[in-house]
């Protein structure tokens, strides 16, 4: 039987190595690729989609290397998992960075959380970014939450924050001074704000859910 494939998208911009060993730690047997190339991102198993810095050099890399298409692809045949700046990146827009148009795979925008907190009396006091963990408040049962218990901590580190369109989408959510999506499903897609891969054993049995998912919710 030949070892399940896991493409780590490479464009430059993600914490490749530490989610590359984090997967690797879940599943010795896993062949894990990180990799730029489309044909082998094609043919993994499964795909996972990282990302962190600014979304508009995150965009400029992912348009340059023709990514955004890849993504396209593979979003409808096979599991992606988008995490921190790959999760932005779905959205249909970004306020980072003067705006900044993004993949539109889903409908929302991604907003900044200093803009949020103004006259906000939640917010007192938080900084930007937003760093360390955080309770995440599981909205769906999906099957990437297995053995997660609900209001488990995740760590996060980001400055902005998606909101969804739809709330239908919206997998989890986590409140920092205004609440967010945490996590957005659709079909074959899974995306985290938090990075799982930083998470501990809350991270790392999201990791092997998503090894055993078969898509689709």
């Amino acid at each position: 039987m030949s070892k399940q494939t896991v493409a780590v998208i490479d464009y430059g911009m993600g914490n490749l190595h530490s989610v590359a060993s984090a997967l690797q730690h879940v599943d010795a047997g896993v062949e894990v690729i990180v990799t730029a190339d489309a044909e082998a991102i094609r043919a993994a198993d499964r795909v996972i989609f990282p990302g962190v810095g600014a979304i508009r050099d995150c965009m400029a890399e992912i348009l340059r290397l023709s990514i955004d298409q890849v993504v396209k692809e593979v979003v409808a045949s096979k599991p992606l998992l988008a995490i921190c700046v790959g999760m932005q990146a779905l959205m249909e827009r970004s306020a980072e960075n003067g705006g900044v148009d993004c993949l539109g795979l889903l409908p929302g925008e991604v907003k900044f959380f200093s803009d949020a907190f103004a006259n906000n009396v939640a917010a007192a006091g938080l900084k930007v970014p937003h760093m360390g963990w955080s309770q995440v408040e599981q909205l769906s049962a999906h099957p990437l939450w297995q053995g997660i218990e609900q209001n488990s901590r995740f760590y996060f580190v980001h400055s902005f924050y998606v909101e969804a369109k739809d709330e239908s989408l919206v997998a989890a959510s986590t409140d920092y001074g205004v609440p967010i999506n945490a996590a957005l499903h659709q079909d074959n897609l899974f995306a985290v704000q938090f990075h799982p891969e930083k998470s501990s054993d809350n991270g790392l049995q999201l990791l092997k859910n998503f090894l055993a998912w078969d898509g689709q919710s």
